[in-house]
């Protein structure tokens, strides 16, 4: 076995020795990191290596890629692969393959060579490191064949830098201790979902919501938390402190879903601390404060287009005429409470005090490609951007698209068209100012009618909130002025004011000591995203940690994926920032 004291301390052509199977057939790479030694732990180690294959040339990289074997190719089945990617095919079955599946791969590898001239690379044992299946290996080769050449050399080097990641934790003996129970119990609630079709999706009280509420209540409780469903349909979990009088630090975040959805969205920053509070326990190591875990009920507004209600109960602020509102199959939010068996009266009573409570801290994945674009696992959330959201109801005149006239249109659906161009347009003036137009329909729409209504919605989002508010402005009179102009009615119904919320500095500062002190670099960005920490906000102090989300930067999709050694990091920089809190 290799240690890393062995790596610090021998010389540079031992220490590339040791290393020369963790990068393919490219011994230049703990070559040039040799230099960097003394690593203080094996993340500094990787993260040194990482970074050589970031800073060498175009062509170095490419050689790097072009070093790589075909999967399944002629190398495997001549058994000429190296004994590192032998077993790594063989995880994922690719020896097994049948027939059908070597001639599409075989086609797969064909086509991908010719259109970007060098292999395709797929870290093959996965997220887990316990091997992909043949389907999705395949079912990834062919979704990005169809990407951009740039954009397939980034990926390749970050699949390989993934391998590298995999294999030094095979060569050091790399034990993960978080990682793989969070990943594991994320697949678990994964498999409660309100769509039979076996994609995710987890709506307010739906029996796959209750389910997995139910679920997580029974994690937290075996943990060694008291715990507790409260009238909202939030899980609550509580690691008591033996100090007198003791305060409580917060954190959680959401378990329901959009429609089909990611695995990891919300309900890592559920499981990741439950992890620890079970670590702790075990320790028999208590904290000087209280530690909660909240499970918040809702966040996403998928059923009842209302978001932020378990959050909002919390901090005293759900509005109860929300009860009254109707799902799609006109079932009222009260009724659906009542039905789970959950007391509407006793909501009100869910609210914590405020001057009980330290702060509040959440975990959540990306939901974009920062961080994954400069290899880093984690970063320091600065704010979480404000967000204002309409539905934008549009009514022209349908009439017959052969006979009438281009200048005698009032064609709604045109309108809209250039309502979406206008928000792209504004929302392009201004750092961090985004703006969507994410629903579009025509309602009764038939291929020879000019559209007589169309419907859209509308997102504009800023960690400013005076720049937010100044694009909603522009973007209202703009609206106006283009229906003005087409003679097309409108109406504008706000479903959502959030302010941009900032985060504690000093919860800030703990996370990115506690970031540096794993090894890591600190990163700081903006959350362009909303979260419960944006309600959290009202009445205590917040800070958010980021954990690095792959494919992409892919959210709110099944293709949403993060690593069991991101998830374990995320969990002893948590861990360490809660022994070292200072209040």
């Amino acid at each position: 076995m290799t240690t890393l004291s062995e790596l610090n301390s021998c010389d540079t052509a031992t220490f590339i020795d040791r290393l020369r199977g963790i990068y393919e057939h490219s011994p230049w790479i703990p070559e040039r990191a040799a230099a960097q030694r003394p690593f203080a732990n094996e993340t500094a180690l990787k993260l040194a290596l990482q970074s050589v294959v970031s800073a060498a040339s175009l062509d170095e990289q490419l050689g790097l890629i072009r070093a790589h074997p075909e999967l399944a190719g002629k190398a495997a089945v001549a058994g000429q692969l190296t004994a590192e990617s032998t077993s790594e095919q063989a995880k994922s079955g690719l020896h097994l393959c049948s027939a059908e599946e070597f001639a599409v791969l075989h086609q797969l590898n064909a086509d991908y060579n010719a259109k970007f001239g060098f292999p395709f690379i797929l870290a093959v044992k996965g997220p887990t490191g316990q091997g992909l299946t043949r389907q999705s290996i395949i079912a990834t080769f062919t979704r990005r064949l169809k990407n951009q050449r740039a954009d397939e050399i980034a990926e390749c080097l970050r699949q390989i830098k993934r391998i590298a990641e995999i294999r030094l934790n095979d060569l050091l003996s790399v034990q993960l201790e978080f990682g793989p129970a969070i990943m594991q119990w994320s697949e678990e609630l994964a498999a409660w979902s309100d769509d039979a079709e076996g994609s995710l999706t987890c709506a307010y009280m739906t029996p796959a919501h209750r389910q997995t509420a139910a679920q997580i209540l029974e994690w937290m409780r075996a943990a060694g938390m008291d715990a507790h469903i409260d009238a909202v349909g939030n899980v609550a979990g509580v690691y008591r402190s033996d100090a007198p009088n003791a305060k409580t630090l917060m954190t959680g975040s959401h378990y329901d879903t959009v429609r089909n959805g990611g695995k990891y969205d919300g309900r890592l920053g559920i499981l990741l601390p439950i992890a620890l509070v079970r670590h702790l326990h075990r320790r028999g190591e208590k904290l000087p404060f209280n530690f909660e875990i909240v499970a918040f009920a809702e966040e996403e507004g998928v059923r009842f287009k209302s978001t932020f209600l378990g959050s909002t109960a919390i901090t005293g602020r759900f509005d109860l005429s929300l009860l009254d509102q109707t799902d799609a199959d006109g079932v009222s939010m009260r009724d659906a409470l009542l039905a789970a068996g959950h007391d509407v009266a006793r909501i009100p009573a869910i609210a914590r005090n405020p001057a009980d409570l330290l702060g509040f801290v959440e975990v959540h994945i990306e939901q974009g490609p920062v961080l994954l674009e400069r290899d880093l696992a984690l970063g320091v959330v600065t704010a979480i951007a404000g967000s204002s959201r309409y539905l934008v109801d549009l009514t022209g005149l349908a009439s017959h698209a052969g006979t009438t006239p281009m200048t005698m249109r009032k064609d709604a659906a045109a309108a809209a068209a250039e309502i979406v161009l206008l928000v792209e347009q504004r929302c392009a003036q201004a750092e961090s100012l985004v703006g969507t137009v994410g629903q579009l329909q025509v309602p009764g729409g038939s291929v020879n009618v000019i559209p007589g209504a169309c419907k859209l919605s509308l997102d504009i989002r800023a960690a400013d909130d005076a720049v937010r508010l100044a694009a909603v402005k522009e973007v209202l009179e703009g609206i106006a002025a283009i229906c003005a102009r087409r003679q097309v009615e409108y109406s504008v119904q706000q479903i959502v004011d959030a302010k941009a919320a900032p985060c504690a500095p000093r919860l800030m500062q703990q996370f990115g000591d506690a970031i540096e002190r794993a090894g890591l670099p600190r990163f700081d960005l903006l959350s362009g995203a909303g979260h419960d920490a944006m309600a959290m906000a009202a009445v205590t102090d917040v800070a958010m940690l980021f954990t690095r989300c792959g494919n992409g930067g892919i959210s709110h999709n099944p293709l949403e994926t993060m690593t069991a050694d991101d998830a374990d990091i995320a969990a002893r920089v948590l861990l360490d920032f809660l022994r070292s809190y200072q209040a």
